[in-house]
């Protein structure tokens, strides 16, 4: 039975409760959002986020609680019910049909008709409306299949506007893109909020929140511990504070001097490929920590898949310690030459996501953890996996809990965990904090810092440049699939950003 009452919020969540075997995923939370306002959800990896995301969306149903939406009591049962209610959602995990076009996947659940028939004029015209407002330049018959991860993130923004729903909920939406497709998603928001619609933020990256917020409500552990927060009245520290139960330390950015006369542990000289990289010229020295930054389609990605032999490389040398190789594959990168690579889609490529925490975090040293007859030593194993569970603040009910029914950013640390267990001495790392909270991250930052002090070679490829600023050691920038220049980092963040931009919109004719 649906039940209206007068109300001046375009959601309402009342004691909403959500239990799993063995996970109280939520308990009793709260949360009011008004028409007009972008208002933050925030909370570490497990808070329950992603879980009222999908109590909202008609993914899963509460246990107890209510849900209002303008006034009037609701329970979803499927996707199409909550977006007929009025509710649009960007999921954190990327949900697309591959086999469809992007036109197709944007209109996906709001297909529209024609007597009787799907209108396929009103589809692409309709995509490229959302597309045109995100300034996505790509044809919406392009085939999933074809785009990157970043291209594909950008896709699930725009069939989240396609609705044009009262009420956006926004997952993690700028976790896989850059600052410019970022800037270009918040004036759509802003744009949204002026015509009255309602946007739900969840986001770890604390200065959006800042930014574009003007009101937050806080989870941890399953609980809303603080509800309408106005932002114009608190600091960064206090909110840090909420989410983690305590003050956390300001992070100290080692001063750092690796060494650079040496060979380079690995090298990249004249590099082209299939994917269209032309004269890449990149080097990582054991100890040293190489940023790769440029826009979405700048070739980041597609680079270090060909170095990991994913895809072709055409013409150059790719050499380790100094000799040539010619690398088949990911396995052959591990065993042969140590290098590892944690992977910008965890869900596709990094995870076997209806195994267990423990399999997964092995997966690279089950040889290691095997005795001379290939039985594998379980004690071992056990160890081996509750070490990083540990030093990676893994939230699991137990190292044998499935992979999948993780929150995004354990999967994620599950993900860069394999690679450590197996003691890579080169490790490439594509978006390593995506979805990770502001306590983890910096956990990370440490963690990849100590790797490189003991003298392993690090790649970092980000589309977040604060995170650039804070890590590396030197930025080597991407743009149209060539390398346009290295910036050795002063960690000065103003200083770095001009350096960088400036080289984002440069080309391989006018770099010096």
């Amino acid at each position: 039975m649906t039940t209206t009452t007068s109300s001046p919020w375009a959601l309402e969540v009342r004691a909403v409760s959500k239990a799993f075997p063995g996970v109280r995923a939520l308990d009793a939370v709260n949360l009011r959002l008004a028409p007009g306002e972008v208002h933050a959800l925030l909370g570490e990896n497990g808070a329950g986020k992603s879980t009222l995301i999908k109590i909202l969306t008609g993914i899963q149903t509460a246990d107890t609680g209510q849900i209002l939406v303008g006034g009037t009591e609701r329970v979803f049962h499927s996707a199409h019910e909550a977006t007929a209610a009025g509710i649009g959602a960007v999921h954190q995990e990327r949900n697309v049909v591959t086999a469809f076009t992007v036109a197709e996947n944007i209109a996906l659940g709001n297909t529209p008709t024609r007597h009787g028939r799907v209108d396929w004029r009103a589809v692409r015209d309709g995509a490229r409306r959302v597309l045109d407002m995100l300034d996505f330049r790509i044809d919406p018959d392009t085939p999933m299949n074809r785009l990157s991860p970043a291209q594909t993130q950008l896709v699930e923004i725009a069939r989240g506007l396609y609705a044009d729903s009262a009420v956006l909920l926004l997952d993690e939406p700028t976790a896989s893109i850059s600052d410019n497709e970022s800037g270009l998603l918040f004036d759509v928001v802003h744009r949204l909020t002026d015509q009255g619609r309602a946007v739900l933020f969840v986001s770890h990256k604390l200065e959006e929140v800042f930014a574009h917020c003007r009101t937050a409500t806080v989870f941890r552990d399953g609980r809303s511990v603080a509800e309408a927060v106005q932002l114009a009245d608190v600091d960064r520290d206090t909110v840090v504070d909420l989410l983690v139960g305590r003050t956390l330390a300001k992070l100290d950015v080692p001063d750092r001097a690796p060494d650079r006369t040496s060979t380079p542990a690995i090298e990249l000289r004249g590099v082209e490929t299939e994917r269209g990289h032309r004269s890449v010229d990149l080097s990582v020295h054991r100890g040293e920590i190489v940023g790769l930054y440029g826009l979405v389609g700048a070739g980041r990605t597609e680079l270090a898949h060909a170095l990991l032999g994913l895809d072709k490389i055409t013409g150059g040398e790719v050499r380790v310690s100094g000799e040539v190789v010619r690398i088949k594959d990911v396995g052959d990168a591990l065993s042969r030459h140590r290098i590892g690579y944690v992977t910008e889609d965890r869900k596709a490529e990094g995870l076997f996501l209806d195994q267990t925490v423990a399999r997964n975090l092995t997966v690279t040293v089950l040889g290691q953890l095997s005795n001379r007859w290939g039985v594998l030593r379980r004690k071992a194993a056990r160890v081996a996996a509750d070490e990083y569970i540990d030093s990676l603040d893994i939230r699991v009910s137990s190292r044998d809990q499935i992979v999948g029914q993780l929150s995004g950013g354990n999967q994620q640390k599950v993900s860069l965990g394999k690679w450590l267990a197996a003691r890579t001495d080169i490790l490439v790392i594509d978006e390593p904090t995506v979805g990770i909270d502001v306590r983890t991250k910096g956990a990370f930052y440490r963690l990849i810092w100590d790797l490189a002090d003991q003298g392993k070679a690090v790649l970092v490829i980000s589309s977040d440049l604060a995170e650039m600023v804070t890590l590396v050691d030197t930025i080597a920038v991407m743009q149209d699939f060539e390398v346009t220049g290295h910036v050795a980092n002063t960690h000065d963040y103003d200083e770095m950003s001009k350096a960088v931009i400036r080289l984002v919109h440069r080309t391989s004719e006018n770099v010096a």
